[in-house]
């Protein structure tokens, strides 16, 4: 096994991992393990494939993840799994102790539906949207209560001497 095609095989998979935690197209997840699983089993090195021009000739390798191998070989990763690996705030990341919630849940929030405090959450759970969010499994009531004790205790910090 080459060393960069088992690096590149890694880095494919974890970013299929990040996207289907965040409930991503089944397609585009399915898209890059099978290239992880291609580049895995390739009998050469990928950037004697990529010199060549030939990545597109790679079973599962279309004109978007040849990009993305060609980047990779340049920089050793790629921008989109960079801006999916980004951590969330602590403030966000706190919020997988909301009664319904889960780290799955609060990842699908703030990075696809730009969620990013305890008002827009808010603002969400009143407007029953959140009941159509993949992975919600507590009660609006539950989770409002919980929002205004959480929001009573940073007031509380906040004014403390």
């Amino acid at each position: 096994m080459f060393e960069v095609n088992n690096r590149l095989a890694v880095l494919f998979q974890a970013y299929a991992d990040r996207l289907a935690t965040q409930r991503a197209n089944p397609y585009r997840v399915r898209a890059y393990r099978r290239a992880a699983d291609s580049v895995r089993a390739l009998e050469e090195d990928i950037r004697d494939v990529a010199g060549r021009g030939e990545l597109q000739v790679i079973a599962g390798i279309g004109k978007d993840l040849s990009e993305k191998i060609q980047e990779f070989l340049a920089t050793g990763s790629f921008r989109d799994f960079d801006a999916l690996s980004s951590p969330l705030p602590t403030e966000v990341a706190a919020w997988e102790t909301l009664p319904g919630f889960s780290a799955a849940l609060v990842g699908y929030l703030h990075h696809r539906l730009g969620i990013s405090t305890l008002e827009d959450l808010e603002a969400l759970v009143r407007s029953h949207l959140l009941r159509t969010a993949p992975g919600f499994t507590g009660s609006e009531e539950d989770l409002l209560a919980a929002l205004q004790s959480r929001r009573a205790a940073m007031t509380k910090m906040d004014g403390a001497p």
